[in-house]
């Protein structure tokens, strides 16, 4: 059965005096709901969602684009290596060439070895040529990787800057309101008595987020649940001003 104990009285100017300290407690309890949503809309923004994702997305990209940078470096060196060791064939070649058909060198041995150094020269400047070629081939999807990560990337920068100022709107927009109901809670609370807020506080924190509830026909506004009907009785004969529990679930019923 629920219990009852008279709270102290309330000595606190009063604009209304008609209103009961119960009354006001409830009150309380709609602003303090109303600030329990906003704070929850307050972290949990959508953008701020979409915001998570875009930067873990940059953050993806960041660490695919390094790999593909560390693959493309590897092939790029490779590529400047083969592109010097044709430059150097190329110029052992025409080097030999010049002094074959110079006149420079006239003994028909010699000719001839210089003749098989230029047939070697030519094959293996074809094979490093071929090499260079595999290696080019392998840069063009690295590239065109970069490429894409590159315009994702500032499509996504643009987009968490977006997010950023939508949330910096809406938090500046839900901050207003905050402070405009804890303003007006603070100013009701000022008129129930201390002990009554204390323990609607203990009760609010007990069961999340309701201390006091209306009691509406014969069941508690806070649990939802029917009292039996002696007890119904009981409560509707008490002083206004008796602090009065559900049965159910604990809270303060305000009659």
């Amino acid at each position: 059965m629920g219990d009852e104990a008279p709270p102290p009285p309330c000595t606190a100017p009063d604009g209304d005096g008609s209103l009961s300290s119960l009354v006001r407690l409830l009150q309380v309890q709609d602003h303090d709901t109303v600030i329990d949503q906003l704070r929850h809309r307050r972290q949990n923004l959508p953008e701020r969602a979409e915001l998570g994702s875009a930067t873990a997305r940059l953050a993806v990209l960041e660490e695919r684009s390094e790999e593909v940078d560390t693959q493309r470096d590897e092939l790029a060196s490779r590529q400047g290596g083969l592109e010097q060791q044709i430059e150097a064939s190329k110029s052992r070649k025409a080097d030999l060439q010049r002094r074959m058909f110079g006149g420079l060198v006239t003994a028909p041995r010699d000719l001839q070895a210089m003749d098989d150094e230029v047939k070697h020269l030519v094959r293996h400047i074809a094979e490093l040529e071929d090499r260079e070629l595999e290696v080019m081939e392998a840069l063009e999807p690295l590239d065109a990787d970069l490429k894409a990560a590159q315009d994702e990337r500032i499509a996504l920068e643009e987009r968490v800057e977006r997010l950023r100022e939508a949330i910096a709107m809406s938090e500046g927009s839900l901050d207003a309101e905050l402070l405009a109901q804890s303003t007006e809670r603070d100013a009701v609370a000022g008129h129930v008595p201390q002990e009554l807020l204390v323990r609607y506080e203990q009760l609010r924190k007990k069961l999340g987020g309701t201390g006091a509830a209306r009691l509406i026909g014969g069941s508690c506004g806070g649990c939802h649940l029917a009292l039996p009907s002696m007890e119904v009785d009981r409560i509707r004969r008490a002083p206004p001003e008796a602090v009065i529990t559900c049965d159910q679930c604990g809270r303060i019923l305000v009659r």
